[in-house]
């Protein structure tokens, strides 16, 4: 079963402001094969590119498309992350926006970026302001780091975290309520799938949220999708800060997760005993043209 938090969408997607540095410091960045996957769906080249990442948070994606060449400006509407992306990333230009409205000019970029944040909009009103900022022959980029599933140790802390969910934190309807760290594989949106448990599975998963991306559209733009599979090793307690930064932990508080990811860090030491976690993600990532 799949359902949402009782907090609204806009509390969820503004409590990420409260926790920018802790999110800077644990969120996974994003593999170089998957630039050069975007490159070859957009048919075009970063380096000396325009580039608008929307939703920039704070700059994890903005500096590697940064570092490919190309001219990036961000754009975010969080005060905390924007303040988090100034400090960190001084030479960067940064407009506070949201994907819903830019606050760009019509035909001015040649990509438009959402890493990890596209589900935070209205696709009714971001496609088409995306295809209104990008210039003709431009590409809509969306990805997504999802969680590996198929890997055992993954399966079943996920299904931990929906259980732990469930139990704990019912929504006012009673039903459960799942997180985007539980055991679909799932962004923040709540969008979900079984586990799956091979490669055909996989596929399966990744055209149908890649489906969903364009859902409440006028109408969904001819798109295509790859999966790009990575993986990093972290400390213990930087992959439960990673889990701690998402927007369902982050709502309840320290008071409301602190037992949960104690005895979680448990159960990972178990796992994992010399204290160093290896995180698998694939990474979702969508490309649409502007004809």
């Amino acid at each position: 079963m799949t359902t949402h938090l009782r907090f609204s969408h806009t509390t969820r997607a503004h409590s990420f402001n409260t926790a920018a540095a802790q999110y800077a410091a644990n969120r996974p960045s994003y593999p170089p094969v998957l630039f050069t996957t975007l490159e070859d769906l957009a048919a075009r080249p970063l380096k000396g590119a325009q580039v608008i990442d929307v939703g920039a948070g704070t700059g994890i994606a903005t500096t590697l498309l940064h570092a490919r060449g190309a001219d990036v400006i961000a754009v975010e509407p969080g005060e905390g992350m924007a303040a988090e992306f100034r400090r960190a990333h001084p030479d960067i230009p940064l407009v506070r926006g949201t994907g819903d409205a830019l606050p760009l000019a019509s035909a001015s970029a040649d990509f438009l970026t959402y890493a990890q944040s596209w589900h935070w909009t209205n696709p009714a009103h971001s496609l088409p302001e995306a295809f209104r900022v990008l210039r003709p022959g431009g590409a809509l980029a969306l990805w997504w780091n999802t969680s590996a599933l198929d890997v055992p140790w993954i399966a079943a802390q996920a299904q931990r975290i929906d259980q732990y969910f469930e139990d704990a934190h019912p929504t006012e309807e009673g039903t459960a309520t799942k997180t985007e760290v539980g055991t679909a594989t799932k962004t923040e949106e709540g969008t979900a799938t079984k586990t799956p448990k091979d490669t055909e599975s996989r596929r399966r998963t990744a055209g149908f949220l890649t489906e969903r991306a364009f859902k409440g559209a006028p109408e969904p733009p001819p798109h295509t999708h790859r999966v790009v599979r990575w993986s990093r090793q972290v400390p213990v307690d930087t992959h439960l800060a990673n889990i701690g930064s998402h927007s369902a932990f982050l709502i309840l508080g320290e008071e409301g997760t602190d037992a949960f990811l104690a005895e979680e860090r448990t159960r990972l030491l178990e796992t994992f005993p010399d204290g160093r976690v290896e995180e698998v993600y694939d990474v979702l990532v969508i490309v649409a043209t502007r004809s």
